[in-house]
């Protein structure tokens, strides 16, 4: 009778166990191991490295470019845009020919954007994870 009754509780004690993933069963949390995103504010500061990338949309006319920086928690309500850290490429759009001769010159190198309009990468084929759509370039 002791058999019939420590055999199911030796069963779901077993599940249990295996059912706990290894930073639970360690006392650590898995979110508290990642690093936490630089919140981005309306008018803050982007810095990275700029490149200038094709399209192979039809519609899209001109230059591409693109600004690689650490992970960003976006102003609300983009947030994280469904990502663990944030986004970190940042797909920087050209106001005119002007904003577009002002990246051109700077391609390869580190620039610093002051940031006033940025969303999550909704489009179907983008390559960043966030558009930058109103910036000025910071010298």
């Amino acid at each position: 009778m002791i058999d019939r009754l420590l055999k199911p509780s030796l069963i779901l004690a077993a599940l249990a166990c295996l059912s706990t993933s290894p930073a639970a069963a360690q006392g650590t949390d898995s979110q508290a191991a990642l690093p936490k995103p630089t919140a981005m504010k309306v008018g803050g500061l982007l810095t990275g490295e700029l490149t200038a990338m094709r399209s192979k949309a039809k519609a899209k006319k001109g230059p591409v470019y693109q600004l690689v920086s650490e992970p960003r928690r976006l102003p609300p309500p983009a947030g994280l845009c469904n990502l663990e850290n944030g986004p970190e490429t940042f797909q920087i759009v050209p106001a005119g020919d002007a904003q577009a001769a002002q990246l051109k010159s700077h391609l390869g190198k580190q620039v610093s954007l002051k940031v006033d309009a940025v969303a999550c990468a909704e489009e179907a084929g983008q390559y960043s994870e966030a558009v930058v759509t109103k910036w000025s370039l910071v010298k």
